[in-house]
C-alpha cells in the first residue's frame, strides 16, 4: 500500500519522507497507527546508514559504572540525521513534538534523559552517533529518548538524539525492527510547504538528500579524545612568536570551540631533544601560550584554553634524524572537559 498523499498542515512544520521501518507502518486494519513524523521547523537530511539485518544495542539507561545499560535487539536497522533551521528553539522544543508523535503512533518511552543526567561526555561517546558534520552533538546540551512498541511483526525500537548549535538543531532517529527495507533513498523537502513563491504541489515534492562530508581529522581526534597536532603553525627557530599569517588549523579549532561552548581544551607545546631540557620545556610552554593568544584573538574565551609545556618528553618520531626532530616540534590540542 502506498503512503497517503501529502497534504497541507495548519502548523508551520516540515514533513519528511521517513526511514523504511516507519514507512512500513501504514494504518491498515488491525495495525498500529503510522508515525507521520513532522519537525517544528524546516529540516534537511544530512546523513543516513542502513542495514538489512543486524544486531543493535538500544541504550535504556544513563552511563553508570563504566557502561550504558542496553537492550539487545536485531532486525532492519535505519539511522538518519537531520539539520533543522531552528534559531531560538531549545532542544526540548525540538524534542517535545517528536515525542508526542511517537507516542501517538503507539511507542512507549522506555528511557529519556538530558545531558548531565544521561552521563554527559561518557554517554555521548558510548552511543552510536553518525559522525560530524552529519550529526552534531553539543556536549553541554543534548537530549536522548528510547522508545518501544509491540509491532505487528514483532518488537519495534527507536531512539532520538537531539542537540543544537548556535542557530541549527540536529536530530538523529534510529529505528530497528522486523519490517523489511523500503525505498533506499531517504528524501526531505527543502522548502516550506507554505512558501508562496512555489506551487502547492511543488512544495510537497521531496528532493534527494545532500551527501554529507566526513568529519575533519581534527574534529575526529577531538571527539575521540585524542591529541591533534596543529602542524601548520610556524615558529622561528628557538622562538615562541608565531610567524604572521593565516593558520587554517587555528580557525577550524576556534570554530569548533564556538560550536561546542561547554568544551575546554589543553594546548601542549613539544620540542625535539636538542639542547637543555629546562630550556626546551620553557620554549614549549611559551609556544603553547602563543597559540592560546592567537585563539583568543579569534574570539575564543581564554578560560577554556589551558596550556602545558612538555618539552622533549613526548616525541612522536625519532630524534636521531632532522625529519624526526621536525615532527617532534609541534603544538597539540586535546579535549579536557565538556562542561
Amino acid at each position: 500500500m502506498s503512503p497517503p498523499r501529502p497534504h497541507h498542515s495548519s502548523r508551520l512544520c516540515r514533513r519528511v519522507a521517513l526511514p523504511a521501518l516507519l514507512l512500513a507502518l501504514l494504518p491498515l486494519p488491525g495495525m498500529v497507527q503510522a508515525l507521520d513524523l513532522q519537525f517544528p521547523a524546516p529540516a534537511t537530511a544530512s546523513g543516513e546508514r542502513r542495514e538489512a539485518l543486524t544486531s543493535y544495542s538500544v541504550p535504556v539507561g544513563p552511563w553508570q559504572g563504566g557502561a550504558i545499560p542496553a537492550t539487545a535487539t536485531e532486525g532492519v536497522f535505519d539511522q538518519t540525521a537531520w539539520k533543522i533551521a531552528a534559531p531560538g528553539l531549545t532542544t526540548l522544543q525540538i524534542l517535545a513534538p517528536l515525542r508526542d508523535q511517537i507516542a501517538t503512533a503507539g511507542f512507549e518511552t522506555v528511557f529519556e534523559c538530558e545531558t548531565t543526567a544521561c552521563g554527559g561526555f561518557d554517554f555521548r561517546y558510548g552511543t552510536d552517533i553518525l559522525p560530524e558534520p552529519q550529526m552534531h552533538v553539543d556536549l553541554g546540551d543534548f537530549r536522548f529518548l528510547a522508545a518501544h512498541r509491540d509491532g505487528p511483526q514483532g518488537d519495534d525500537w527507536l531512539t532520538l538524539m537531539v542537540s543544537r548549535s548556535a542557530d541549527t538543531g540536529f536530530v538523529q532517529l534510529t529505528t530497528i525492527g522486523p519490517a523489511p527495507l523500503g525505498s533506499p533513498d531517504l528524501t526531505v523537502s527543502t522548502k516550506s510547504p507554505f512558501d508562496p513563491s512555489i506551487a502547492p504541489d511543488a512544495a510537497q515534492t521531496p528532493t534527494t538528500q545532500i551527501a554529507a562530508e566526513p568529519p575533519s581529522p581534527m574534529v575526529a581526534a577531538l571527539t575521540a579524545g585524542q591529541p591533534f597536532a596543529l602542524d601548520d603553525l610556524i615558529f622561528p627557530s628557538g622562538k615562541a612568536t608565531l610567524t604572521a599569517g593565516d593558520y587554517p588549523s587555528l580557525q577550524a579549532l576556534a570554530e569548533w570551540l564556538a560550536a561546542n561552548p561547554t568544551a575546554s581544551v589543553e594546548l601542549v607545546g613539544h620540542t625535539d631533544a636538542s639542547g637543555p631540557a629546562d630550556a626546551n620545556i620553557a620554549l614549549s610552554l611559551a609556544r603553547a601560550d602563543a597559540t592560546r593568544t592567537a585563539l583568543v584573538a579569534l574570539g575564543t574565551d581564554s578560560a577554556r584554553l589551558a596550556t602545558r609545556g612538555a618539552g622533549p618528553a613526548e616525541p612522536r618520531a625519532t630524534n636521531a634524524t632532522p625529519e624526526g626532530r621536525a615532527q617532534n616540534r609541534r603544538v597539540e590540542v586535546i579535549l579536557t572537559s565538556t562542561r
